[in-house]
């Protein structure tokens, strides 16, 4: 490829960059919001959910905190339980199991559908082995570093590195051992990987099928509408948002910085 080609690919690329920070920006501000939930667009998109997996409606449950709400999951399997389904599947699943498996087959089929020229390049293909660097994303791309790659460095590794390292897992490590918490989302905080497909698709960059499509839609819109949930079969225990997240830096437009983050509930238990 001759200097001007590379310089006009490089272009296009940075491009894309400049408009995939623009949603990043939109994402962050999903994850640090701090407004109170979207009571009502929440329980409807849950609601589509227990249907999607053979449930009817849940009683819906809302609390303050995740403090508050871990009691009330009693009996929703833990991380442990999927894992030991996961290895031996015997009868139907518990309601958690089952949008966690599902949730995996639809990020998934988001990736097989991201299939834009610009993602791949051939003379982009790293031949040692050896990651790609974590690069500022303009130094990135001047770099030869694949688009895909670029993308989900500076949006989802960015934003996982700001809300859930700085903020999510805080919280989890302050209710007990990770692996025997009941299953759940976390809504707002589940912005990283949203932001990511989200980022794909508002990009041209993916074209998903219609169905796919709209359990994206769903997910953002539980993002945008609550905090912290818990599947149970007949409850869905669900958390508001956080009244104060500060302490937290927000990522610029090459590489986030996240000091000790200051998470404050409606119930006045947090993180600090």
């Amino acid at each position: 490829m001759t200097a001007p080609a590379r310089r006009r690919v490089a272009a296009a690329l940075l491009d894309h960059w400049h408009r995939a920070a623009e949603v990043r920006r939109e994402w962050l501000a999903v994850g640090l919001a701090t407004a109170p939930a979207d009571r009502d667009s929440a329980e409807q998109i849950l609601t589509r959910l227990y249907r999607r997996h053979g449930r009817g409606r849940p009683r819906f449950a809302w609390v303050d905190s995740p403090h508050a709400g871990l009691p009330l999951a009693e009996g929703i399997p833990n991380h442990e339980d999927l894992q030991q389904w996961l290895r031996r599947p015997v009868g139907r699943p518990a309601l958690g199991m089952d949008i966690a498996a599902g949730w995996s087959r639809l990020m998934a089929r988001l990736d097989d559908d991201a299939v834009h020229p610009d993602l791949e390049t051939a003379r982009y293909v790293r031949k040692d082995g050896k990651p790609w660097p974590v690069l500022p994303p303009r130094e990135a791309i001047e770099a030869g570093v694949p688009l895909r790659v670029v993308l989900r460095q500076g949006i989802r590794e960015a934003l996982r590195t700001t809300l859930t390292h700085s903020v999510t897992l805080p919280v989890r490590a302050a209710l007990g051992q990770s692996a025997r918490l009941p299953i759940c989302w976390y809504g707002q905080q589940d912005a990283p990987w949203i932001a990511h497909y989200d980022t794909l698709r508002r990009l041209g960059l993916a074209r998903y099928a219609a169905p796919d499509a709209a359990r994206l839609d769903d997910w953002a819109g539980l993002a945008r509408a609550t905090g912290w949930w818990w599947p149970g079969d007949k409850v869905c225990v669900v958390v508001e948002r956080p009244a104060r997240i500060a302490g937290v830096s927000l990522p610029d437009d090459d590489l986030p910085a996240s000091s000790a983050p200051d998470v404050l509930f409606r119930d006045g238990r947090g993180v600090s």
